[in-house]
């Protein structure tokens, strides 16, 4: 694809998803970060029907990192993967307390060395808490980035790297939005809305798509 139809195809995404941003609920960085470390394998909607019940109680590192971990367990029991993720969240608490004052750092190399938090955690809390140019790839913006022909990276964060080339620096934070959306409500995994995309005249998988459908028929 040439570069002239990925900038397109871009600027697409950006003049139907400006303005976007988390769907998660939150009301301090440190909330944030619960949200996205429990947010791995579920859905916004759960993790915000749980953040709902738990933040009022255990909204500092220091009360949720006063829980036992089945205390904590029991808390997030309906988040997938709630044992590993209560154990996240605790150790997360601890090292928050213990060397970081309480404070979530700012930049991404320190953020990763928190129990629970990789690249993509990472760059989603520099980007959004801190303005740091960051684009987090997740399943969604994976997906998208690829079906759109814009990356062939076999890793997400290749596929950042790639992205990184084509974006302005400037919007690497807001661009993650861009796709996350994209996913989410058009270009979705199993059953793509390809005739309602904004990049339908570029796009590389919309023809494949076009041709199951028919083959199907």
């Amino acid at each position: 694809m040439r570069k002239k139809d990925k900038q397109e195809i871009i600027a697409a995404l950006e003049e139907r998803y400006n303005g976007t941003g988390t769907a998660l609920h939150y009301n301090s960085p440190f909330e944030l970060l619960c949200a996205v470390i429990m947010s791995a394998q579920c859905t916004d909607e759960r993790i915000n029907k749980i953040t709902a019940r738990i933040f009022p109680r255990l909204n500092t590192p220091e009360k949720m990192g006063a829980l036992t971990q089945e205390q904590l367990e029991e808390e997030i029991r309906d988040c997938g993967l709630y044992r590993a993720k209560a154990k996240n969240l605790l150790g997360m608490c601890h090292m928050l307390t213990e060397e970081f004052g309480g404070v979530i750092p700012k930049d991404i190399p320190t953020l990763m060395k928190l129990p629970g938090v990789g690249r993509k955690t990472a760059d989603v809390i520099a980007s959004v808490v801190y303005k740091v140019p960051a684009i987090a790839v997740d399943t969604h913006v994976f997906r998208t980035s690829h079906r759109l022909g814009l990356s062939e990276a076999k890793t997400p964060e290749a596929t950042e790297l790639d992205l990184q080339k084509l974006i302005p620096k400037k919007k690497w934070a807001d661009a993650h939005h861009w796709f996350i959306w994209h996913g989410r409500l058009t270009c979705k995994a199993r059953k793509p809305l390809c005739d309602e995309c904004v990049c339908l005249q570029l796009c590389p998988f919309k023809e494949k798509n076009l041709i199951n459908k028919e083959d199907k028929k």
